[in-house]
């Protein structure tokens, strides 16, 4: 009998019984990025959790069948900002790649044993990213962090100049700011773009693009400002086209929309309330490129979802593509080449997909999928976008994932549980992207809100600002709000409510467990517990100072820290709590989780803690995964009172009556 023709059964909402396991989820969660295209040849990033995450170089020519370019063993992984990104760049089929291992760049040929070009240093103290080739090959030139000591002030920020053939050792091209990314050479190889800025503050609050003359020892003339403005104007992904002008995308007008600087003349391409910027936690991510008729082919966010396009810089005109995909999971990678468009991207049917598509006859080819599921799709959830109250008279966003399942329904009396879904950052984005993990929980009869908070991306510069001092207030108020319009639309059981999240995320789940009494449990990983040991700098350069906009600058604002730190309020905490944790993780130390975890203890509260070895800030192994996302289900079983499905192991739950 196929699905369409069975009578659902009726089963309690929670308890459902799902073809999608935690094994499922984590075996099928093969992660994308880096789309490049060069010379007809597509690469791409595979981080493949049945390898303990292990970052693969693929790549596909044309009419040929994908092939791993880095032998086993190599780890395609860069640590610089702890974050990462931007640890491969190509010039004529050879890459340059960062080892995870030891933090080294090193030569790959397709075919061949990769070959070190940078010094080893004890301890991977030093380490590469965003780097781009000069275009006679003798150069790479890109960001180099150093850890010259103990603590994160220690840590040095630059750009050098290293010979691609390893004859001799890096060279300081530019210094003195404390971060520096997307070091990006002019075709014709005389000139340097790059963007710099410095603490308090991220990138997406304000950093500065400069352009300087590069002579063929990869020596810099002195850098001139250009656009940009740290705190104040942020820039995103410059480039330079084939032409020679430099584009890029600046949210001066309140939006992240493309610009470009041609001669003296500075002139935005399309104005737009949409968002051609993203938020840069990582290197190498890309929203635009051009096409060999000098259009831009490009993605942006509208509307809570991701659009993709082609640009006329002549005369403004935005075309849409005709494409499935419309959502990102964790940023854009979009590359052109000809007519050919390169690019990463899924929907809320369609796992993330290495894409190549044709705009010459509107084909698409699937070089690689992140998730390969033997699910009949009537199992899942396709979101829908709320819009919503929130304090203030102003409204925030949301996508709500109805429970689905072709075999069971639920009791018509109840309504289901409720997960909402605190995403991490704060300043990140909540993407209606297909995700197993999501389908994990509706398949089973929760429903699912991912909230896009105030302090998101996608909405504006004005609606990600809504954060700024207002850390641990406005993004769980936001959350709250979330929950209780699905209670009033019958969507959501008051008395069920969880919530969940990773990294911030995982803070803004502590809070709403510590500083409400709206969820009937929470499962926070590698959260936040203490701001003040983050003010007082327990964290990795790159958020230092972070705290400083979120909350403000400390040790002025220390009391306000104290007053959003749940660990200074534990005797407010009376609901039941999962902590999940990695041992390695140096964003979010397991000081942190031991804090909340110590308190739970001592209250009495029903909790358990995971600790993890061999992971850092987010979880890349199969079987940590597959641990974690067990756990989790049982421990909202025996606190709902639900039945657990068979096979999944019981978590023991420290104070559970």
């Amino acid at each position: 009998m196929d699905l369409a023709s069975r009578q659902p059964t009726v089963a309690p909402y929670g308890a459902w019984s799902s073809p999608i396991s935690a094994e499922l989820v984590a075996r099928a969660g093969t992660r994308l990025s880096g789309a490049w295209l060069e010379n007809g040849t597509a690469w791409w990033l595979e981080g493949r959790p049945a390898e303990s995450g292990r970052v693969v170089l693929m790549r596909a020519e044309p009419g040929g069948a994908p092939e791993e370019v880095t032998p086993d063993g190599f780890n395609v992984r860069t640590m610089v900002h702890e974050y990462g990104g931007g640890a491969f760049t190509l010039h004529a089929g050879t890459a340059f790649c960062s080892n995870f291992a030891d933090q080294r760049l090193y030569r790959v040929e397709p075919g061949g044993e990769p070959v070190p070009i940078t010094p080893d240093v004890t301890g991977s103290r030093h380490r590469y990213a965003d780097g781009r080739v000069t275009p006679d090959g003798a150069l790479w030139i890109g960001v180099r962090e150093r850890h010259e000591g103990d603590g994160s002030r220690a840590v040095v920020n630059e750009l050098v100049a290293v010979p691609t053939d390893g004859s001799a050792e890096p060279r300081i091209v530019a210094r003195g700011r404390d971060f520096y990314s997307s070091p990006r050479i002019s075709p014709g190889g005389r000139t340097l773009s790059f963007l710099a800025w410095d603490l308090p503050w991220m990138p997406w609050d304000g950093c500065e693009l400069f352009v300087a003359e590069l002579a063929g020892d990869g020596t810099l003339g002195d850098p001139e400002l250009v656009a940009g403005h740290d705190g104040e104007e942020a820039i995103w992904q410059p480039d330079w086209t084939p032409a020679g002008d430099l584009v890029f995308a600046s949210d001066r007008s309140g939006w992240w929309n493309l610009e470009r600087i041609r001669g003296e003349e500075r002139d935005v391409l399309h104005a737009a309330e949409a968002e051609f910027g993203y938020p840069a936690w990582v290197f190498g991510m890309r929203s635009w490129d051009v096409l060999g008729d000098g259009r831009i082919v490009c993605c942006y966010e509208q509307g809570g979802r991701t659009r993709f396009a082609v640009l006329d810089p002549g005369t403004g005109a935005l075309e849409p593509l005709a494409l499935e995909h419309d959502a990102l999971r964790g940023g854009p990678y979009v590359s052109a080449e000809g007519s050919r468009v390169l690019l990463v991207a899924g929907s809320a049917t369609i796992p993330t997909q290495v894409a190549l598509h044709e705009l010459a006859d509107g084909s698409t080819q699937v070089l690689r999928a992140s998730a390969q599921v033997p699910v009949d799709e009537a199992y899942f959830s396709v979101p829908r976008t709320l819009e919503f109250a929130t304090d203030g008279g102003l409204t925030a966003h949301a996508l709500f994932y109805p429970p689905v399942n072709p075999e069971h329904e639920g009791p018509g009396h109840e309504a289901p549980p409720l997960i909402v879904s605190s995403h991490g950052g704060p300043t990140g984005h909540a993407s209606p992207i297909f995700d197993l993990e999501t389908q994990f929980w509706t398949s089973r009869g929760f429903g699912v809100v991912d909230v896009n908070y105030g302090g998101s991306t996608g909405y504006g510069r004005a609606y990600r600002e809504r954060l700024n001092g207002q850390w641990g207030v406005v993004d769980l108020r936001d959350c709250v709000h979330a929950a209780r319009h699905l209670v009033a639309l019958g969507e959501a059981d008051p008395a069920r409510l969880l919530i969940r999240g990773g990294s911030a995320g995982g803070y803004t789940t502590i809070c709403a467990l510590t500083f409400t009494d709206e969820f009937a449990a929470g499962a926070a990983y590698f959260g936040i517990a203490d701001l003040e040991q983050f003010g007082g700098g327990e964290t990795h350069k790159f958020e230092l100072e972070y705290e400083h906009t979120l909350v403000g600058p400390y040790p002025e604002a220390a009391e306000l820290y104290r007053e959003r730190s749940p660990i200074h309020f534990v005797d407010r905490i009376s609901t039941p709590m999962l902590v999940l944790q990695g041992v390695d993780d140096k964003i979010v130390p397991p000081t942190q989780a031991e804090l909340i975890v110590g308190a739970l203890r001592e209250r009495g509260i029903p909790h358990a803690y995971l600790l993890f070895e061999g992971e850092g800030h987010g979880f890349r192994r199969a079987e940590t995964i597959v641990t974690a996302l067990e756990a989790e289900l049982s421990f909202y079983a025996q606190i709902l009172g639900l039945p657990l499905a068979n096979g999944v192991p019981t978590l023991a739950i420290e104070h559970l009556s």
